[in-house]
């Protein structure tokens, strides 16, 4: 049977410094993501400008009778193609804003850390008051 007096802590420097290395690994990887993220949004709204210039100009041919009514489909497929494009873009925004909140919360955790290591390192005499 172990003894409770054998049992050790392990240093709480120690401890502040695993959780400052993990929580730092986390902080890096919400970064890498949210750079994932807006590089294909980026890439993603190059792509609707493009469509959506292409679009406009292939309706005012249609319509001024220089594009045959057969390309119509064209405009469709086009149409399909924005429609698709700013679903994406929304969702790729809603990602983006749940990364910030990820990352907002690992700061919060990440304080209040930081404020119980600093109460606990300064903490008062038993019996003290704190004026």
């Amino acid at each position: 049977m172990a003894s409770i007096f054998g049992f050790r802590s392990r240093d709480p420097a120690r401890d502040r410094q695993a959780d400052v290395s993990r929580l730092d690994r986390l902080a890096k990887l919400f970064e890498q993501i949210a750079a994932e993220i807006e590089a294909e949004r980026t890439g993603l709204e190059n792509r609707y400008r493009t469509t959506s210039t292409n679009a406009a100009f292939l309706v005012e041919a249609m319509e001024n009778g220089s594009a045959s009514d057969k390309r119509s489909s064209e405009v469709s497929a086009l149409t399909q193609s924005i429609l698709n494009c700013e679903r994406r873009i929304a969702a790729l925004s809603r990602q983006d804003g749940m990364m910030k909140e990820l990352r907002h919360s690992l700061d919060m955790v990440f304080d209040e850390d930081a404020d119980s290591a600093a109460s606990a390192e300064f903490a008062w005499p038993a019996g003290a008051g704190r004026g």
